[in-house]
């Protein structure tokens, strides 16, 4: 099976590309490289696979259509696992408009693309963020959506109602995967776990928004990945899933099993709650468990001390 994944060297893009090569997929992975952080991290993320046979890079946007056309005319991927975007809901209230661009207009072109070209089956990287003010808990893939408090949580709810609409007017096979709170190896500098491990271990102030109370459902990398080949694999029409742990931590007691982990005192930095950030994520695992055959493995335990092994060896 040969898989088009758009973000392929980004956290979560990268890992898949990785793992679909191991199983034996073709993979070509279209990525812009852009400088939302560090493009040479990027490319680091690339280097398992890089000299794969059955792996190939395009540097490209998924906004144009001309490296659209050449890949879907020369390479013919079955499979479009969709993954490119602009990402974080903090830096979206600074731009709003680039996640018009990039979240939504991207998205639509490569659907577009994909009904053009008769691509087998449609995965949408989506978010729990677009649960937003939702109050009851665990979040339901059928739960009325109350929301959205960022502009990247709209952009990403829009990018759904898009694949929902494609998929009925032109009967193609789409899931869009609600990710909770990815962390592992390769997560971007900026996320909560990366960030303040780097700041607890060199001795740095961390920044904590509000009162320590806010719940995060947060999933390791490697149970995401899983996930995506899950729904890769499984038929459908139109599905929504949530891809997460189903349990959930506190940002005080996420700080202390970091502190623990790393043998050293967090000096905490108290800032004001923020602007488009949510009380709790928390997600319903019964829809992918039932349909996909999804079962997350990985404790928040585990995976922080795997991700504390992994940013030690980097």
């Amino acid at each position: 099976m040969k898989v088009l994944v758009t973000g392929g060297a980004g956290f979560i893009g990268s890992s898949l590309c990785d793992k679909l090569i191991e199983r034996g997929y073709d993979v070509i992975n279209l990525d812009n490289f852009n400088n939302y952080y560090d493009p040479k991290i990027k490319w680091q993320n690339t280097q398992n696979v890089i000299h794969s046979p059955n792996y190939k890079l395009y540097v490209g946007d998924i906004r144009d259509p001309k490296i659209l056309s050449q890949i879907f005319e020369v390479e013919k991927p079955e499979v479009v696992v969709h993954l490119a975007a602009m990402a974080g809901v903090r830096n979206s209230l600074k731009d709003p408009l680039d996640y018009v661009d990039v979240d939504v207009k991207g998205t639509v072109n490569l659907l577009e693309f994909s009904r053009k070209y008769g691509i087998e089956k449609f995965v949408f990287g989506s978010s729990s963020s677009v649960y937003g003010k939702n109050t009851k808990v665990p979040f339901k893939e059928d739960d009325p959506l109350e929301g959205q408090v960022s502009p990247y949580a709209a952009s990403k709810r829009a990018g759904e109602i898009y694949c929902q609409t494609y998929s009925e007017m032109y009967n193609m096979k789409i899931s869009c995967l609600r990710f909770f709170t990815v962390y592992g190896p390769r997560q971007r500098p900026e996320e909560a776990i990366h960030l303040f491990t780097k700041l607890i271990s060199e001795g740095k102030p961390i920044p904590v928004f509000g009162d320590g109370t806010s719940k995060r459902d947060y999933t390791y990398i490697d149970d995401v990945v899983d996930g995506i080949i899950k729904a890769i694999n499984t038929d459908y029409e139109f599905e929504i899933f949530n891809i997460g742990n189903s349990e959930t931590i506190t940002l005080e007691n996420l700080i202390k099993l970091l502190e623990s982990t790393i043998d050293k005192k967090a000096i905490i930095d108290r800032k004001p709650f923020q602007l488009g950030d949510v009380q709790i994520t928390y997600a319903d695992i019964s829809k992918a468990k039932k349909i996909l055959g999804y079962e997350p493995k990985t404790k928040i335990e585990e995976g922080v001390k795997k991700f504390w092994e992994w940013y030690k060896d980097r």
